[in-house]
């Protein structure tokens, strides 16, 4: 990921290293890799509609020979709570449909596993956790639970396990990891924000220091979800309409009297560099043209919310599934060598490196 001069922040006093490999409890070995066979990315064989269109091949072959237990309904249009209610009809073909999808799935997803853990920066992995919205379902549950038993086949002696936090608050909660916990004493809470390719989310996450100094008691104490992929914005709007969830946050935290730190933090598709530009995987951003050079959103945010609690903002950005990995850290401080996968729009991935002080404090 190459060397990086720190900027400043608003008032530079302190340095600001967006997609730090350095943060304060792990050293990011690595993220967003960018693997590939003759078919492409081998992340997109794992991905959320890698299972639907697995979904999709067994319903075409299906009607082959008689009907479709699932009728006429389009693949598409079946939500996870649809998908999720087959199911529990547990002796129908619908069930044993999605069964049969739910096991090519985890094949393909042991198999993009057992290449990550061939990389330099992941032979050293103990644990895997898997998030992303395609985990909060039954049928993501039962992929990952497979997919464990495969790898325990091939004598990989790695332990899967679905991320704790609930999708849409992980990419929320592991931005506190961004910044040392010393650093936010006095505060009650951060701005965090989610950035995918179909939603947007904001919030404000509680520190809880009081009760774990590392963050393991965080919880996201209010939140919006803006679903931008119903409305395709352009980039502008986006971050008009951001701006607008951040300011509408900011208002209920000060009527709650919860002192905010003046730090949002942000996750991000992409590979982030040291001055908050994104270099590049950030194509499937609403409205297109992320990766310009004229272009960067920690600045965006800071020039439109120049203050927060009258202190000058301090804005940290990472990659999305680095942010959504390190709501992890409080679960993985038996574990040296770590790493995540995101199953949502592609397949995100990040290996870590626990620290041995994973709160150093300033001398």
């Amino acid at each position: 990921m190459g060397n990086r001069k720190a900027p400043r922040t608003a008032d530079n006093d302190a340095p600001v290293t967006h997609g730090a490999d350095d943060l304060p409890m792990v050293a990011v070995s690595s993220y967003n890799l960018e693997l590939r066979n003759k078919q492409g990315f081998i992340g997109d064989r794992a991905n959320k509609s890698a299972f639907r269109d697995a979904l999709d091949t067994w319903r075409k072959r299906i009607r082959k020979g008689g009907d479709d237990p699932l009728g006429d309904v389009p693949t598409d249009a079946l939500s996870k709570r649809d998908i999720d209610a087959l199911l529990k009809e547990e002796d129908t073909e619908a069930a044993a449909l999605v069964r049969a999808a739910v096991d090519d799935f985890a094949v393909e997803l042991a198999e993009v596993l057992m290449r990550y853990l061939k990389e330099d920066a992941w032979k050293e992995t103990e644990r895997i956790a898997v998030g992303g919205g395609f985990k909060d379902s039954k049928t993501g549950l039962m992929a990952i639970a497979r997919a464990q038993l495969l790898l325990k086949a091939e004598g990989v002696k790695v332990r899967l396990s679905p991320i704790a936090h609930h999708p849409d608050e992980a990419g929320l909660i592991g931005a506190v990891h961004l910044i040392p916990s010393w650093m936010l004493k006095g505060h009650d809470a951060i701005l965090a924000v989610d950035i995918g390719g179909t939603n947007i989310r904001a919030g404000v996450v509680k520190l809880n220091l009081d009760d774990d100094t590392n963050f393991g008691k965080a919880k996201v104490w209010k939140s919006e979800l803006w679903r931008h992929a119903d409305d395709e914005p352009k980039r502008t709007a986006t971050i008009e309409y951001l701006i607008r969830m951040i300011e509408g946050l900011i208002g209920k935290a000060n009527k709650a009297k919860l002192a905010l730190a003046p730090v949002i933090g942000i996750g991000c598709p992409g590979i982030i560099a040291a001055d908050g530009s994104i270099a590049r995987g950030g194509q499937n951003l609403p409205g297109g043209n992320w990766e310009s050079t004229h272009f960067n959103l920690p600045e965006a945010l800071r020039k439109e919310i120049p203050r927060i609690d009258d202190q000058p903002t301090f804005v940290i950005m990472h990659n999305d599934a680095v942010v959504q990995g390190l709501s992890e850290v409080p679960r993985m401080r038996d574990a040296k060598a770590w790493a995540a996968v995101t199953i949502g729009t592609g397949l995100g991935n990040v290996s870590f490196i626990s620290k041995t002080d994973q709160n150093p404090k300033p001398k």
